[in-house]
């Protein structure tokens, strides 16, 4: 596994260098419009030919990808950092803190937050500009998920909050915040780190539903969710199979992802 782990790191590098040189790379911006050539297939000006505005198919996907790729993690940060706070805390505390903090949790877990999302996304107005609807899908995701990683690291800090290493930290007389921020969260790391990883390809595939249903990414900003969305028309895919390589690299990218985390889980 060792080999497949290395290639998968590899792939991801390389997606995420073509995607952050996008503005190099592609033949055009994706909103730019060749309005001589929709539909065109595969060329050498196209690689993968237009949409039916004319919109370059490679440019799109480049910058799809890097949506993608840039925020994921970043929503994956922000839910590893509110499952530190929370589930840390509150297993460190101990007591009814953590009784009732994980009864919350438990509620939160209970709801359908791929539904609260969709329902969320669809109050906001449908003129919002790109950019904000993709840091407003983007920071919902990290809002909401949080709970399920608060649980594991809530577990880890109970059992750590009893090892001998804290005990003996309180006996010096560290206070508290002490205790919680120098000595417990640095032995999360482990965990947090595994949580982030499982979390990034997660997110992805939630923006993608989210894209496929229209709640996604504003246009004429393309995310994977917009992209897969073209495929649709079974009649017109199977016509144009290059339309299929969205949905391979997507494929490919999240693989990828779980081979990274594989050792991170078995380490944790």
């Amino acid at each position: 596994m060792k080999w497949a782990r290395a290639a998968a790191i590899v792939f991801l590098l390389a997606v995420s260098a073509m995607c952050l040189l996008a503005n190099v790379i592609a033949p055009a911006s994706y909103a730019h419009q060749f309005r001589d050539d929709p539909n065109a297939s595969p060329s050498r000006q196209h690689l993968l030919g237009t949409d039916d505005l004319g919109r370059d198919r490679f440019a799109r996907l480049l910058y799809g990808t890097r949506v993608s790729l840039l925020l994921a993690p970043a929503a994956a940060l922000l839910t590893s950092l509110l499952a530190a706070f929370i589930g840390g805390t509150a297993g460190f505390v101990g007591g009814w803190v953590e009784r009732c903090v994980m009864a919350g949790t438990d509620l939160f877990l209970s709801l359908p937050w791929l539904f609260l999302l969709i329902t969320v996304r669809a109050l906001l107005p449908l003129n919002v500009s790109p950019m904000v609807s993709v840091l407003i899908t983007f920071a919902m995701l990290g809002c909401l998920g949080w709970a399920g990683a608060a649980r594991i690291i809530c577990a880890d800090a109970r059992a750590l909050a009893q090892s001998d290493f804290i005990l003996r930290a309180r006996a010096s007389g560290s206070d508290g915040f002490r205790l919680l921020w120098r000595h417990l969260m640095p032995n999360l790391k482990p965990v947090l780190y595994a949580q982030f990883w499982i979390s990034v390809p997660v997110f992805i595939l939630t923006e993608a539903n989210l894209g496929i249903l229209g709640l996604g990414v504003a246009e004429p900003l393309p995310s994977w969710g917009s992209l897969l969305r073209e495929l649709e028309s079974f009649s017109t895919t199977s016509a144009q199979v290059w339309q299929l390589v969205p949905l391979i690299l997507f494929i490919f990218v999240v693989s990828s992802f779980h081979l990274v985390l594989t050792k991170e889980e078995l380490q944790v």
